[in-house]
């Protein structure tokens, strides 16, 4: 985790539009985020790997995988982590339902 994308998911989850449809409570989501944040470590990125993609505002999403030498970029946005100019091999960028299916 780090600054750019917990303001992203503070932001969004901050939506009532994205809750509309959930059966979780007010309590439940602020328990559900507190429960996730428990699990993230907190990822310090010294060294901004730029230009890289085409979407600006995607860059921090690699820079964070980089620094924390992650094996894995989960999203929906594929097309446009995978598109950098920057090759990290090591670094799989999958969608969760790929993720998923690899992990069995």
């Amino acid at each position: 985790m780090g600054a750019a994308l917990l303001a992203e998911y503070e932001d969004l989850l901050g939506r009532e539009a994205v809750w509309r449809r959930a059966q979780l409570t007010a309590a439940e989501r602020e328990a559900f985020w507190d429960i996730f944040l428990s699990i993230c470590q907190w990822t310090r990125i010294y060294y901004a790997w730029r230009p890289n993609l085409g979407d600006e505002g995607d860059n921090h999403l690699m820079e964070l995988a980089v620094a924390g030498q992650a094996d894995y970029l989960v999203t929906r946005n594929v097309r446009d982590l995978r598109g950098g100019e920057l090759r990290f091999p090591h670094i799989s960028v999958v969608t969760p339902t790929q993720l998923l299916k690899e992990q069995e």
